[in-house]
């Protein structure tokens, strides 16, 4: 079965691949979300009558549960988002605990045979299945949140939806970089040794650990930092230990990109032991598990992406293929300074918040970094989608220049993250 599953999924595939070729050679916009707003991946027919707020059917794949800080993030943003538009809670369908493999197509197809009228799934691995469902169901709008596939896919009714995580994670930098200042101002630690705790080295974990580096080197320039990867979105024990060999390494403060409240916990764990070290953790507020150790956490509202794409249904208008927005819309921001927080971290919050959102702090500006001791001037950024366990390309996208005015364009040519660059002062520690 699940051989002749594959098979299909890959003819699938196929048929999409050659069906993009000609969207994407007619359409200059292919792939670019322009700050969220762009109309992407060749959609045809315009505008359609709208459905009632009382008749909208909405299903939500997860890949965990409400355990997973991630999951219940799009729970609660979901949640939100039908509240504020009068759509009654018993109109959401969820399935729980999906894995990234053909039971999330099996749980589209099911969630669509129920009557659903729109469907999200929250995980990356989700959407080569939500894109075989989606054509298999025409007249249902599948959003493959964290996507990179819609505005290539040629698949009108797939699309992605994704925020500006890059942007809270700089943020959540600049509360660990004034806290590390106050600790090598008062003789604590000579050595700014930072360590993160990322899932995978996909360009999303990329984009989000380098974001962070540079901005706590906006407060202290020489901090450097360690990568520990977990190959896991949600592994307590994984990235516990992770956590733990980065502080054996002599890293003072931890960040990270994963799931769950592991990594906190050890920070505290050994903070309680004696360690003059400190967390910023990802999703949910961290204090309940490290009540000294944790600072911030870097956080999405999903509530803000969920209700613009519901209010497209509602109104009868295309939803973009790509739908990216950040700070400025509200649909980032960092939990609440934790007291462990150096004096003085509200205001560089407050000022990197609003350079942010005028637009004169560029997170990504090549000016902050280099790559093998140079500046970056270029960088080609390629939105076909490739399979990395083969190398063949599935959709064929465009080639961009990321590089415009002296900054990285993340999120312009597509709604998820594509900053891939391996900047001078991370080192991977287990990158393969």
């Amino acid at each position: 079965m699940k051989k002749l599953f594959a098979l299909l999924l890959s003819l699938a595939m196929v048929f999409a691949m050659a069906a993009c070729g000609d969207t994407a050679s007619n359409n200059e916009g292919g792939g670019n979300s322009n700050a969220g707003n762009a109309d992407t991946g060749g959609e045809e027919g315009g505008d359609t009558a709208g459905i009632a707020a009382g008749d909208l059917q909405i299903g939500l794949i997860c890949i965990h549960d409400e355990n997973s800080g991630y999951d219940l993030a799009h729970i609660d943003g979901l949640r939100a988002a039908c509240s504020e538009l009068g759509i009654d809670e018993s109109q959401i369908t969820m399935r729980i605990n999906i894995p990234e493999t053909e039971e999330c197509y099996d749980a589209a197809i099911q969630l669509a045979d129920a009557g659903c009228d729109i469907i999200f799934s929250d995980s990356y691995g989700h959407q080569s299945y939500m894109a075989l469902a989606a054509q298999d169901y025409p007249e249902v709008t599948f959003v493959a949140c964290t996507g990179d596939q819609a505005g290539v896919a040629g698949i009108p009714n797939l699309k992605n939806i994704f925020p500006y995580t890059y942007e809270s994670r700089y943020v959540s930098g600049v509360v660990a970089g004034v806290k590390l200042k106050e600790m090598m101002d008062n003789g604590e630690v000579t050595d700014p040794h930072i360590g993160y705790v990322g899932a995978y080295p996909y360009a999303e974990v990329v984009c989000g650990y380098t974001a962070f580096l540079l901005g706590i080197q906006s407060q202290v320039p020489e901090a450097y930092m360690d990568v520990q990867y977990t190959n896991s979105w949600y592994d307590l024990t994984a990235e516990g230990e992770a956590a733990n060999a980065l502080m054996a390494r002599g890293c003072v403060i931890i960040g990270q990109h994963a799931d769950s409240t592991g990594a906190p916990s050890a920070v505290q764990a050994a903070r309680d032991a004696g360690s003059n070290v400190y967390s910023v953790g990802y999703n949910i507020d961290m204090l309940s598990v490290a009540p000294e150790a944790a600072l911030t956490s870097a956080q999405n509202n999903w509530s803000v992406l969920y209700k613009a794409t519901l209010q497209h249904m509602l109104d009868g208008t295309e939803i973009p293929a790509d739908y990216a927005v950040g700070h400025s819309e509200g649909a980032v921001m960092i939990s609440e300074l934790g007291e462990s927080c150096a004096e003085g971290t509200q205001e560089a919050v407050d000022a990197a918040w609003a350079g942010i959102d005028d637009g004169s702090l560029k997170v990504f500006d090549t000016s902050k970094f280099t790559v093998d001791g140079a500046a970056v001037d270029s960088y080609t950024i390629n939105t076909s989608i490739i399979d990395f366990t083969t190398g063949n390309t599935i959709y064929e996208g465009q080639e961009y220049e990321a590089i415009v005015d002296g900054a990285f364009q993340e999120s312009v040519f597509r709604a998820a993250p594509y900053f891939d660059i391996r900047i001078d002062g991370i080192t991977e520690l287990n990158p393969s």
